[in-house]
């Protein structure tokens, strides 16, 4: 979830002068602490979805994408495709398409709609790629585990395997987007029905997590710890 800090440089110059705009942060950085102290859970994407997209008139893309993201840290894929249908015809922005793209692909293979997510790969995928070369390292991972999804949907586990060695450059021993990389690993061997890299891709990836040295929440190390243990199960 987004820091109020980053928050509030995503938003307009224009948004920020606005009355109402300090109040709005106050209300993020409410819900905030609960995710701070608590971490991904269904009160909080509700206290989110109520307070900035629900009742708001014109709720902001950001948000729309944000909310969309946190429930699929639950596993609710189906609310996570009802807000991201919100931006089906709405015009986006650049990043605000590269990351519906991310979002849409996630969920859509999730949901096991392996047509569907190729389909909306390959009308989207030229732009993906175009706009992933000018992005961080952290942000091209995004796109690639959403793209390795679609791929293990379909069932291609090789390609999808492949998408994953990219050539991600972890950036030291507490680096969370390496850990999300090999979380997604684990899942694939899961859904590939693969035991032994199954139980290797376990291995490795408790490996990792061992060699971190700090975490940014108390509860993130039992978070990840649990992630490794559903991924393996075949749930993401």
């Amino acid at each position: 979830m987004l820091s109020p800090t980053e928050r509030k440089k995503i938003s307009s110059f224009a948004k920020t002068l606005l009355p109402h705009f300090s109040a709005e942060m106050k209300k993020y950085e409410e819900i905030y602490a609960n995710y701070s102290v608590n971490g991904y859970s269904r009160d909080l994407c509700e206290q989110y979805a109520e307070a900035f997209i629900n009742d708001v008139k014109k709720p902001m893309t950001e948000d729309i994408i944000q909310i969309a993201s946190l429930y699929d840290r639950i596993h609710d894929s189906k609310s996570a495709g009802f807000y991201l249908d919100m931006l089906s015809e709405k015009k986006l922005s650049g990043e605000e398409r590269f990351s519906y793209c991310i979002e849409m692909l996630k969920t859509t293979s999730k949901l096991g709609n392996w047509r569907d997510a190729e389909d909306f790969r390959t009308e989207n995928i030229n732009f993906m790629q175009l706009y992933g070369l000018k992005q961080s390292l952290q942000r091209q991972a995004d796109m690639y585990m959403a793209l390795a999804l679609a791929d293990c949907a379909a069932k291609h586990y090789y390609d999808a395997f492949k998408l994953l060695r990219f050539g991600y450059k972890p950036s030291g021993r507490n680096d969370t987007q390496l850990l999300e990389m090999l979380i997604t690993g684990v899942y694939i061997f899961a859904r590939s029905g693969d035991r032994d890299g199954l139980n290797d891709a376990v291995t490795n990836t408790h490996n990792c997590l061992k060699l971190f040295s700090e975490y940014e929440f108390a509860w993130s190390k039992s978070y990840y710890e649990k992630r490794i243990e559903e991924a393996a199960e075949g749930i993401l």
